[in-house]
């Protein structure tokens, strides 16, 4: 790993492309701290954390990286670039002109990204607008009882404000992950949500280290949490790595007077085509109830919202549900069996075994189907490990979930990118000139 380290010293490319990243993220961390006019960061503070770390709000201050607790710029963050992504993915598939456009190679993808960056504006519009007057709410005796005052002066003039700064804070995170990816190490979007996750780890091992000086934890549940982290961490390494390989061969064909074709390959499938997509859209659909039943105070909405609150087996149990859903739903709209037996076809392509075209297509919608399920259970277990830990060992932070699973997958993604440059120019990765080459994950997240 030293000599690693060392020889991206030599390749002054990457080098400056890992600095201009590190400056581009420390730009991001700084702008987490200014404050948005006319609101009181310590109030807001504490609204965020009456939720708890499982709450709608806690999830949300978690993918901005503590920008919500302060409602800063960034309070936003870069999740309606995100939304406005996996909208536009969605309607790809149902709308045909965006279909056509996606086809079309690379000026069908920047159109396509152009309207992603106009729908991020709008939701980024839409989100702040409703966050405004939220924040007045909470000092007319709204969800806060009226004990917090977090706004000073209400009114039109601070709902316009607030608009205006979130939005030009999200588009300003949108150019910097632009930027990243463009002028940095890659995947811009991704490493944003990762700096934002992983700034809370300090905290979470300073609470972990307090709780343990007090005596409520012996070293030996120390050792037993770091050893689940670890566990966990290779777990989520091996799934996110892992491919079901189907055997393709391909026909030879005589072109004049030279031989074509004739090669053996795989079709790699992945354990977790749908990514970190399931886990966000089950969250979001559970935590949703409690925050209309807040807003509108009916009383059959919150026995709604007390039967989906984090910990209540009922909400566990919908949960699970809604991530093996989503997994099936996702994959099926991002990967397309008959599109990829119609390409092998008219290739020359083949299964061993498999007739070409129809034949084909069930078979990978077969297998695919099979390892979903298994990706499926494996994000399950991921997502529900905080609950496990918290109930049973009493840990002090959030562990698990969403979260770890995009630091894990942008780690990887990073570890390769960075390994791609060091191999272009003849020096060995990361796992040494013998070692396994390092696969990221293929999903289709933003980058």
């Amino acid at each position: 790993m030293a000599s690693t380290i060392g020889n991206i010293s030599k390749v002054p490319e990457l080098r400056r492309r890992i600095l201009f990243t590190l400056a581009c993220l420390a730009v991001y961390r700084i702008g987490v701290f200014v404050t948005t006019p006319g609101v009181n960061r310590v109030e807001m503070k504490n609204v965020i954390s009456q939720g708890g770390s499982g709450s709608f709000l806690g999830l949300f201050n978690m993918f901005s990286g503590g920008a919500l607790e302060k409602l800063s710029l960034f309070a936003l963050g870069i999740m309606p670039y995100v939304t406005s992504s996996i909208i536009l993915q969605l309607l790809t598939v149902v709308v045909p002109a965006l279909d056509r456009l996606n086809k079309e190679g690379e000026q069908g993808r920047r159109k396509i990204n152009q309207y992603t960056r106009y729908g991020c504006v709008i939701i980024s519009l839409v989100q702040s607008f409703f966050i405004a007057t939220w924040l007045e709410s909470l000092g007319r005796g709204g969800l806060s009882g009226g004990a917090a005052e977090v706004v000073a002066n209400p009114g039109w003039g601070f709902r316009l404000m607030t608009m205006l700064s979130l939005t030009t804070g999200t588009a300003f995170i949108m150019w910097l992950g632009e930027q990243i990816t463009e002028r940095g190490i890659g995947n811009g979007i991704s490493l944003i949500i990762f700096a934002g996750i992983v700034a809370g780890l300090w905290d979470a091992l300073i609470r972990l280290w307090q709780v343990q000086k007090m005596g409520d934890f012996t070293g030996f549940d120390v050792l037993l949490i770091a050893g689940v982290v670890v566990g966990t961490v290779a777990a989520i390494t091996f799934f996110e790595r892992g491919y079901r390989r189907v055997p393709v061969q391909y026909a030879k064909r005589l072109v004049g007077r030279k031989m074509y074709g004739g090669q053996t390959t795989h079709l790699p499938l992945k354990i977790n085509t749908s990514g970190v997509i399931p886990p966000i859209f089950a969250s979001s659909i559970l935590l949703f109830p409690s925050q209309i039943a807040n807003m509108a105070g009916m009383g059959w909405l919150h026995t709604i919202a007390d039967a989906l609150r984090p910990g209540d087996w009922r909400y566990e149990f919908t949960y699970v549900l809604l991530i093996i859903f989503f997994c099936y739903f996702y994959t099926a709209v991002i990967f397309n069996p008959v599109d990829i037996a119609d390409n092998l076809k008219k290739h020359g392509g083949f299964i061993p075994g498999i007739r070409p075209g129809k034949k084909t297509a069930e078979y990978i919608d077969r297998v695919l189907s099979r390892i979903t399920f298994a990706g499926a259970l494996y994000i399950s277990f991921v997502c529900m490990l905080p609950v496990l830990l918290q109930s049973k060992l009493k840990v002090p932070f959030y562990f698990g979930g969403t979260g770890l699973l995009i630091v894990v997958g942008v780690a990887l993604d990073t570890v390769q990118q960075i390994e791609s440059h060091l191999i272009t120019r003849h020096y060995e990765g990361f796992t040494g000139p013998k070692g396994p080459r390092i696969r990221g994950r293929t999903s289709a997240r933003p980058r």
